[in-house]
């Protein structure tokens, strides 16, 4: 997939089939969640699938710990 393909709703959608999925799902691996959602997406969205894992797994690991995006440098 081209940069240029790529719409906002794609990746919308994206991040939050990847919220839902990681609550449902929240010691499984990112090869586990491209196989579980990668037929949704864009056969080249694996990679932004993952991306967006890596985000809400931060996310989530920062609301844990009380580390804030301020604080982190």
């Amino acid at each position: 997939m081209r940069f240029r393909e790529n719409r906002p709703a794609d990746l919308a959608r994206a991040r939050s089939a990847v919220t839902a999925w990681r609550e449902r799902h929240a010691q499984a691996s990112a090869a586990q969640l491209v196989a579980d959602l990668g037929g949704q997406c864009h056969p080249d969205y694996g990679v932004v699938l993952r991306a967006a894992l890596f985000a809400v797994d931060r996310h989530q690991a920062r609301e844990i710990t009380g580390v804030t995006a301020g604080a982190v440098r």
